[in-house]
């Protein structure tokens, strides 16, 4: 009898097809999910995946055919949204477990009514759901995705909107669930936290649909690929690798496009081959020959990527690019990292490890020059030119400026056509090229970016997550472009096929120091995994100490209280600053607002128009200046919790 049972339990699509407005997703979808099973949703921007997960959760409806599930499943979603509740975190997180939330509040009217037989099978039903380990339960989830020991009891709204999404994320799983949707569930987590998240899905006992990016994560969590492609939507068994291949040497037959990506292979061939002549050079060749090894195996599965670009060779290469001389830094009185010697040299590799809030972004602005050091020196060379990329980034494109106008910005002299070629590359094509940037998505934000970037010809990269937001297809091509790009590199990435191909140095910043990492990314998965036992340990303990554990708590509760207390002034002065931005972008909308009112380009309004555009310079300034502010107090703030 239990074979029927399985074969009902699944997710159906018959002849399945999807609109948006009138434009056609996908049709003709026959395909069957069966239970346990672990999809990855792929597919280019725009493809339906988001759409697909609507219809799962009844917000969409079939504009032909079928779709069916069992009626009993109960689905778990990460929300978009999280109120700025003075709820306690913890709190908030156990919220996803309904069936335990409704137990509680039938306890309570029992109690109210002082129904003895329902309190007792109350609590038996409490006790077999594991209602009395929930909060150990919601601890660990947010333990695991990065959230300080200490930190539960904070309220909500203390936190900032990417940890905000960790708590929405926690709370998805702390839900009962059968089927668990999770769209781009590592944009927020740093490595470690994705390691966790990774484990956790493996050992989740439902059904997973994912959407990612991240094609380590999907080759460790999925055993199928959903693949959306010209409107159909193909199920393939195996993992993300698996999928590649089959795909590779299914594309590898369209000659045309298979020959031209060849000849850019043996371009990067030749030109790892002169790096390789070089003595000094020879194990960041080596490291790119393997790099390059895999990417040939994978290729054809790209041979229609809309993304292709490489990095020019920068106008002078120092050697060394720059060098520190026992550094430290921090904010205010606080050092983060410091007693950090180092030195860069053109065609380094280095990709930075470490625990969330350890001081991998306040490092990088070290280098970068955004953050000076407390002590020692920060010694560059003159013709030291850097490419940073990190996320703020994102905000400070100008909103109503185009890309071909932001190109044109840094450099007149290239014609509108050379900008135009150079932007196709990164799939800015047509009108994309002279709209405003400010409707752009995350994705194409971060695209632009990575093109300005790209475009001055740095010798020295410095990225912060530059992955975030870009499709797979994306990231694919700004490997290659890093395969061949002549300076230096520091990376920090959740992506470890990133750090695995590009990176031939990891550099391990924990505990206030910068330190090598000899071992690979598997040993720090692993290192990671017994730092995080360690630490949960004394808590686990704790727990379970019940009333002997009763001074360990109210200790552990001062602390917490004390800590609060200590960063209080911190988190005034974040509320403060937030305040601040909000009435300044309100003055900059309503000045922009007067400056797109074409009477005041009149001649008789030109006093007022010199007032209007001296205005918008000094709030633009001022704007700037304090989110660059309140961006250092979120990030101690981070290091304080940490």
């Amino acid at each position: 009898m239990a074979a029927p049972l399985e074969s009902a339990a699944m997710l159906r699509f018959s002849d399945l097809a999807i609109r948006r407005g009138p434009r056609l997703l996908f049709e003709h979808v026959d395909m069957q999910v069966h239970a346990g099973w672990k999809i990855g949703l792929t597919g280019g921007n725009g493809t339906g995946k988001s759409s697909l997960f609507a219809l799962i959760r009844d917000q969409l409806h079939a504009d032909a055919g079928s779709f069916h599930k069992p009626a009993d499943w109960q689905i778990a979603h990460v929300a978009q949204e999280t109120p700025a509740s003075e709820r306690p975190a913890i709190d908030y997180v156990i919220d996803g477990d309904a069936e335990l939330r409704r137990v509680e509040a039938d306890l309570e009217e029992a109690e109210a009514r002082h129904d003895g037989h329902a309190l007792a099978e109350l609590h038996a039903h409490l006790h077999h759901i594991g209602g009395y380990e929930a909060r150990s339960r919601a601890a660990r989830l947010m333990h695991g995705l990065g959230f300080g020991i200490g930190t539960e009891t904070n309220a909500v709204s203390t936190f900032s909107g990417g940890w905000r999404m960790r708590l929405n994320l926690a709370q998805a799983l702390m839900a009962r669930s059968d089927l668990l949707l999770l769209d781009e569930p590592t944009n927020h987590l740093d490595l470690d936290a994705v390691i966790w998240l990774e484990d956790w899905l493996r050992a989740y006992p439902g059904t997973l649909i994912l959407i990612s990016h991240d094609r380590d994560f999907l080759d460790r969590v999925i055993d199928h690929i959903a693949h959306i492609e010209q409107q159909r939507i193909t199920l393939y068994t195996g993992n993300y690798s698996a999928f590649e291949t089959m795909r590779a040497e299914r594309l590898a037959n369209q000659q045309a496009a298979y020959d031209k990506q060849q000849r850019e292979i043996a371009h990067m061939h030749s030109y790892v081959e002169r790096f390789r002549a070089k003595a000094t050079k020879a194990r960041q060749a080596q490291s790119r020959l393997k790099a390059l090894a895999r990417m040939e195996e994978i290729a054809p599965a790209h041979v229609d990527s809309p993304f292709h670009f490489e990095f020019r060779e920068p106008r002078v290469m120092p050697d060394p690019l720059l060098r520190l001389d026992e550094a430290a830094v921090g904010y205010g009185e606080r050092t983060v990292v410091g007693d950090i010697d180092m030195t860069l040299l053109p065609g380094e590799r280095i990709g930075l490890l470490g625990p969330n809030g350890a001081g991998k972004s306040t490092f990088i602005k070290l280098l970068a020059g955004e953050l000076e050091p407390r002590a020692g020196r920060r010694d560059t060379a003159k013709d030291l030119h850097i490419g940073y990329f990190a996320q703020h980034q994102l905000e400070q494109l100008d909103p109503q400026a185009s890309p071909l106008l932001h190109l044109q910005r840094l450099d007149k002299r290239a014609t509108d056509q050379e900008l135009k070629n150079f932007l196709g590359g990164f799939d800015f094509r047509g009108d994309r090229v002279t709209e405003a940037v400010e409707p752009f998505s995350g994705g194409e934000k971060a695209r632009l970016v990575l093109a300005l970037l790209v475009w001055q010809r740095p010798n020295l990269l410095l990225l912060d997550e530059p992955t975030n937001h870009l499709d797979l297809e994306m990231r694919h091509a700004l490997n290659m472009a890093l395969q061949g790009f002549d300076g230096a590199v520091v990376l920090v990435s959740h992506d470890r096929h990133l750090l695995r191909t590009v990176c031939d140095r990891l550099l391990l910043v924990e505990g206030g120091s910068v330190r090598e990492f000899d071992d690979d990314l598997e040993t720090y998965a692993a290192w990671l995994a017994e730092r995080r036992r360690a630490e949960e340990a004394p808590r686990e303990r704790n727990a379970g100490a019940g009333d002997n554990g009763n001074g360990s708590r109210k200790n552990r509760k001062r602390e917490e209280a004390e800590r609060r207390r200590q960063s209080q002034p911190l988190r005034n002065r974040a509320s403060a600053l937030e305040k601040k931005i909000d009435k300044l972008t309100a003055d900059k909308t309503r000045l922009e607002t007067d400056l797109a009112d074409p009477a005041i380009y009149a001649p008789t309004a030109k006093l007022r128009l010199k007032e209007r555009l001296e205005t918008q310079a000094r709030v633009l300034a001022e704007l700037a200046r304090t989110e660059d502010e309140w961006m250092e107090v979120l990030a101690e703030l981070e290091a304080f919790d940490a």
